[in-house]
């Protein structure tokens, strides 16, 4: 039995490398990570990164422990109406959940309760037990649906941040933007991280000559 736990959904808003790189570290963190992927993600990590994740969750969850070198039983991806997983009940779930990125039609259906699949009821059960929910949306224009929704899951008690890497830290590749906005998670997670200083803290202060 691992000490640390999260659920990590993953949607169908383009963002990849966000999941991938926030899974590897939760890994390397030693925490053991329930991994819920919808369909339309399955599509995006195809298209984004060339991923063909397997559809039955025992050969998803191989191919995870694999490419990231966990360990036994460190990783364990749920089918979209596995009701039975521990994700689905406030006895056993984690306490902590991100969905990464998050599509807008995933935070419409948590703001209004829908618990249709996997993704929403683990959504819901972080909600309801008073737990941490980081919801990471990539989307834009935001018309007032989307914020209407936004504001209403902020009300909640969830944590709302875009995928909106900053520049300040002068990015030299696409790792760069990734590892900003992943570690900006990480920090409300409160996991230890060195993707990224924080303000304040950056290794090249600048001068004051």
């Amino acid at each position: 039995m691992f000490e640390k736990q999260i659920t990590l959904a993953i949607t169908g808003a383009s963002g990849a490398p966000y999941a991938l790189r926030l899974l590897e570290v939760l890994v390397q963190a030693q925490y053991q990570v329930f991994i819920l992927i919808s369909s339309a993600a399955k599509v995006v990590f195809a298209t984004e990164e060339d991923i063909k994740i397997p559809a039955q969750p025992d050969a998803a969850t191989a191919f995870f422990t694999q490419r990231f070198n966990a360990a036994e039983g460190q990783l364990r991806v749920c089918g979209k109406e596995e009701w039975f997983s521990p994700v689905a009940s406030g006895s056993a779930a984690p306490k902590h959940m991100v969905i990464c990125p998050c599509s807008t039609g995933t935070l419409s259906a948590i703001a209004v309760g829908a618990s249709d699949n996997l993704i929403e009821r683990a959504a819901d059960v972080v909600l309801k037990e008073r737990g941490q929910l980081i919801l990471v949306p990539r989307e834009m224009p935001l018309s007032s649906i989307h914020l209407e929704n936004m504001l209403k899951l902020s009300q909640m008690g969830a944590t709302i941040m875009p995928a909106a890497p900053g520049f300040y830290h002068k990015p030299q590749s696409i790792s760069d933007l990734v590892d900003f906005v992943v570690a900006r998670i990480l920090d409300h997670l409160g996991i230890s991280q060195s993707l990224m200083a924080r303000w304040g803290y950056q290794s090249h202060q600048p001068s004051e000559e």
